[in-house]
């Protein structure tokens, strides 16, 4: 696997964080990319568009599907720069994303391989691969730093 090439793609996604935190939102950007090429991005927009639905995995789930004019995202790589919670891991197990690429593990609702794995669960109806660790300590700091200012 060229790492190179994922971490590249990571670092994309993490502008995308930044630009969210930048507008008081949780610094997390999102993209899908398919044959090495850019589908979708979006970065949490929670707070602007007051929908707790509004994270920034399922925004790019949401404009890839309407970009490929299919909801079934299979050949698809989504990179995020935060282990999915429940409710993003759920819509990338949907979407029947191929494989999941994240910067840093959420120990507290992390919900493909920290708190909790849904992916492998018995419930699951789609295998995802998940790399995690892409770009790591980029993507801690960047969340760390963001969460102390708002302290």
């Amino acid at each position: 696997m060229n790492w190179a090439v994922h971490q590249d793609w990571m670092d994309r996604a993490i502008a995308l964080a930044k630009e969210a935190g930048s507008a008081g939102e949780v610094p997390v950007g999102a993209m899908v990319v398919k044959g090495g090429e850019l589908i979708a991005a979006a970065a949490n927009r929670k707070e602007r568009d007051h929908d707790p639905t509004a994270h920034a995995e399922l925004l790019a789930l949401r404009y890839a599907s309407k970009v490929l004019k299919t909801w079934h995202l299979g050949g698809c790589a989504l990179y995020v720069t935060l282990e999915p919670c429940p409710m993003c891991a759920g819509a990338i197990l949907h979407a029947r994303i191929g494989r999941v690429f994240y910067g840093v593990d959420d120990p507290k609702t992390g919900a493909l391989r920290s708190a909790i794995n849904l992916s492998r669960s018995p419930a699951a109806f789609h295998r995802v691969e998940v790399y995690g660790g892409i770009r790591e300590q980029r993507c801690l700091q960047l969340i760390q730093s963001w969460f102390q200012l708002q302290r």
